[in-house]
Formats: C-alpha cells, sequence, structure tokens
C-alpha cells in the first residue's frame, strides 16, 4: 500500500506538468492563430511518450537481467539509484527555478521554434523530460505500474477539466506541494543508494564487518517507527523517506542532501521576489 501511494502520487505529479505543458501549446497556438499545427504537438506528444517507455523498458531489461538476490545486484541498485538522483536533482533545480513561471517558459519555447519541426522537438523534449523522471523513479523506488498508471490518469483528468475551465484550481499550491515531495523522494534515493551499496560491499566483505561505516544512527526497527510495517514508520516512510535503522553515513547524506535543496528552494524564491 505504502508503495501505490508514492508510486501514485509521483505519476500524478509528472503527469500533471507533462499535459499541462501540451495544454499551455494547445492554448498558444490557437491564441496566435497557428491552431493548424496542433497535430505536431500530437506527434512530438507520442515521441516523448516513445522515448519515455523506450527508457522504462531498457531500465527493467537491465534490472532482469542483473537480478536481485545477489551482491552485484545490491551494487547495481546502488549506482543506479545514486545516478537516478544526480539526474532527479537536475530536474528538481529546473522545477525550482522554471516551474512558477511554467506557462511564460513553454510559451517562450514555442515562439521561438514556430515551425512544424520546432514544435516537434519542442513538445516530445518536454513530455520525455517528464517521462524519463517516471521511468527513473519507477525503476529506482520499484513501484508498481498500477499506481504510476493511477496517478497519470488523475492528472489527465484534472487537466482536462482545467483546459475546458470546468474546475478552478491553484496549480502553483499543487506544483509546490508536490515538488516538496519529490525532492523527500530524491533523497531517499541518495540514502537508499548509499545503504544499498555498503550492504553489497559487506556481502563481498570489501570492509571488515566493524568497520564504522556501517555503524548505525540508531535502531527503531523493533517499535511503531518500523520503516516497512510500523503503524507510524510507515506513513513517515512513504512520506518523509523514513528508515528506521540506517548507518550514519545514509542518514547524514540524505537528510543534508533534503536540507540543502530546501534551502536553495527558498532562497531562490527569495531572490525572484526582491527582483520583483
Amino acid at each position: 500500500m505504502d508503495n501505490f501511494v508514492a508510486g501514485t502520487i509521483l505519476g500524478f505529479r509528472e503527469g500533471l506538468e507533462a499535459f499541462l505543458i501540451i495544454s499551455i501549446i494547445f492554448r498558444y497556438l490557437l491564441k496566435t492563430g497557428a491552431d493548424t499545427l496542433k497535430k505536431y504537438v500530437w506527434i512530438g506528444t507520442g515521441i516523448g511518450i516513445l522515448a519515455s517507455v523506450g527508457l522504462g523498458g531498457l531500465l527493467a531489461r537491465v534490472g532482469n537481467l542483473i537480478g536481485k538476490t545477489d551482491q552485484i545486484a545490491k551494487l547495481w541498485e546502488s549506482v543506479a539509484s545514486l545516478f537516478a538522483m544526480l539526474l532527479v536533482t537536475t530536474f528538481i533545480i529546473w522545477m525550482i527555478r522554471q516551474g512558477s513561471n511554467m506557462v511564460a517558459t513553454v510559451e517562450n519555447n514555442i515562439k521561438s521554434n514556430i515551425s512544424k519541426v520546432g514544435i516537434i522537438l519542442v513538445t516530445s523534449t518536454m513530455v520525455a523530460r517528464e517521462g524519463a523522471e517516471i521511468a527513473i523513479f519507477t525503476f529506482t523506488g520499484n513501484y508498481e505500474l498500477s499506481a504510476i498508471s493511477t496517478g497519470i490518469l488523475l492528472s489527465l483528468i484534472l487537466t482536462v477539466l482545467i483546459y475546458f475551465s470546468l474546475v478552478k484550481v491553484n496549480l502553483k499550491t499543487i506544483f509546490k506541494i508536490t515538488l516538496i515531495y519529490l525532492i523527500l523522494q530524491a533523497g531517499y534515493l541518495l540514502g537508499y543508494g548509499i545503504h544499498e551499496g555498503l550492504s553489497a560491499l559487506k556481502d563481498l566483505a570489501v570492509f571488515s564487518n566493524n568497520s564504522i561505516l556501517y555503524a548505525k544512527a540508531f535502531d527503531l526497527s523493533a517499535t511503531i517507527l518500523n520503516h516497512k510495517e510500523g503503524v507510524v514508520g510507515l506513513p513517515l516512510n512513504v512520506l518523509l523517506g523514513w528508515y528506521s535503522k540506517p548507518e550514519w553515513i545514509q542518514f547524514i547524506s540524505q537528510y543534508a542532501y533534503t536540507i540543502c535543496i530546501f534551502v536553495y528552494m527558498k532562497r531562490f524564491s527569495k531572490t525572484k521576489l526582491s527582483i520583483h
């Protein structure tokens, strides 16, 4: 259930951004009298989706080839999680810097590429970026495809309602909340990658079992704070990336990363306010 909720939220976040990008392009073409180019938006969307599905399939294939049981699999999961965290961090930074001006950003990209090929390239790139995030998180987080699909479907329904002015929502608030969740999940990816890497090195006897690297910050796995099945720990795991028995290096890295990104987001927001 915890995996399903997390997957649904991530699917909703990325799906909403992708669908809103498409709707913004449609509205811009209609506003500028270039609505005859709409079909190229669909072509670009299709290319972006195919690229995302291809990436997801490639990651799934690699994961199946390596397997989930031996030390090499743990090492792979560690490397994959850390690499995914780096990619997702670039997406997060982009969203912090551009997310509040999504309409202007998309319209400027279309304005400077107002041609058949240009619209296809802009649309496919933007949709593929959101799809890549979904593929990466699905792979590294082992989220259920049904959960991701549910989130995407919900985002599609909301986007259609917004497009036809059937509902009014504060998109800035929605994006801010889901961005915060994305940052927490990226921090969890970092912690998970470090934990799996340490576990693989331990199994491979690279370091002694008594190495300081394996020292636990705390162990609350026997309490309600157990991150897998605890009454309190399970929700905290879903919402905050909580882990009930982290190594010191995992604990410090995960939360130092999260705090740094939040500080950056806060400072960038203040900088924009002072400029305006």
